[in-house]
């Protein structure tokens, strides 16, 4: 199938089957996906936080929009932004990049001299903004190589924070939840969407050429 069949495919999943599970290999795949998603400045300033456990899965049900769906997905993906940029984050990346290419460390010193700078004037508040924005390119990617293996999926942002970041310690590593993604595989009998035709705007409508 071709990338536009599997989006007119997947939809977002109403209730998953509690006893199908997705393989390893299949989430490495959608991983994967994640991980060579383009970031701004190749910094990645962002961590998935794979869920399989399922006390874990009870205990982030707590303030879930759609409980149910959190329940009884195979997987959760906590997509968790940098909640500041630092110097030492920036260098760190960048070293690697250089140690990877078999370049000098500093190599690209006078651009990450540049960004330290610019986010060096900005607020804490303005650099999870922007870390957290990195995370929606990235969730794109998984829902197009998920949809592609065939493997339902459900974007949320109905969660509650808070207790997301508690439960999973994300405030000592320096991040912060953005956005969830359930993976999984849909209950044909209860997912009332699945029956429905996939509706979007026209696209006369939805492109605006100049």
């Amino acid at each position: 199938m071709s990338l536009i069949e599997d989006l007119n495919w997947r939809h977002a999943v109403k209730a998953y089957d509690p006893n199908k599970k997705v393989s390893e290999e299949d989430l490495n795949k959608i991983l994967e996906a994640i991980r060579l998603a383009p970031t701004s400045s190749g910094l990645q300033p962002f961590r998935i936080i794979v869920v399989e456990n399922q006390e874990l899965k009870n205990k982030m049900v707590a303030g879930a929009l759609n409980p149910e769906v959190m329940r009884d997905s195979s997987h959760v993906l906590v997509f968790a932004a940098w909640d500041s940029y630092s110097d030492e984050k920036i260098d760190k990346v960048y070293d690697y990049h250089t140690d990877v290419r078999d370049l000098p460390r500093g190599r690209f010193g006078s651009y990450t001299d540049k960004i330290k700078t610019m986010y060096g004037a900005q607020s804490p508040e303005e650099h999870f903004a922007h870390t957290a924005r990195q995370t929606y390119i990235a969730l794109g990617m998984a829902l197009a190589q998920a949809a592609e293996l065939k493997i339902d999926s459900t974007p949320a942002e109905g969660f509650s924070n808070q207790v997301v970041d508690e439960i999973l310690g994300l405030k000592e590593q320096g991040l912060k939840s953005v956005s969830l993604l359930y993976l999984g595989y849909r209950d044909e009998e209860n997912d009332w969407l699945a029956s429905m035709k996939k509706v979007r705007v026209p696209m006369e409508e939805f492109i605006i050429k100049k």
